[in-house]
């Protein structure tokens, strides 16, 4: 479900194309993917982080991987330059284990250069 907010998604989507509802794609130079979810099995979250009936999350299973190995998505619309007044405002769980790797966030400028904005190796806690 994607709201007035540019960039706001929640993942509740019928037909399970999240890409095309939440203005996302799946990065094709990447290892792996992300996928949606309401449960991550034995491994992740139960449920989502938003209250009510949200239930959907993105996620992605880093126990088959090779150390390295990254899994990507962008947003299909640029964002106009900020001074800032741009925000990005996300839930994570991340709870380590020994496949862990590190969760980054970077904003690309126009010339296509990627700047490290936010990165996280582990969650200290079992939740979002």
């Amino acid at each position: 479900y994607y709201t007035n907010i540019p960039g706001s998604c929640n993942f509740e989507t019928q037909d399970q194309e999240w890409t095309t509802v939440c203005g996302l794609m799946q990065d094709t130079t990447d290892d792996f993917d992300w996928n949606i979810s309401n449960s991550a099995a034995h491994t992740g979250p139960h449920t989502d982080h938003t209250p009510g009936k949200g239930r959907s999350f993105l996620y992605v299973n880093s126990s088959g991987q090779k150390e390295g190995n990254s899994a990507r998505i962008t947003t299909t619309k640029f964002f106009p330059a900020s001074l800032g007044v741009c925000r990005v405002r996300f839930w994570f769980w991340m709870f380590a284990s020994r496949q862990t790797g590190v969760l980054k966030l970077y904003t690309v400028e126009e010339h296509g250069t990627d700047i490290l904005m936010w990165s996280s190796s582990r969650n200290e806690e079992n939740k979002w």
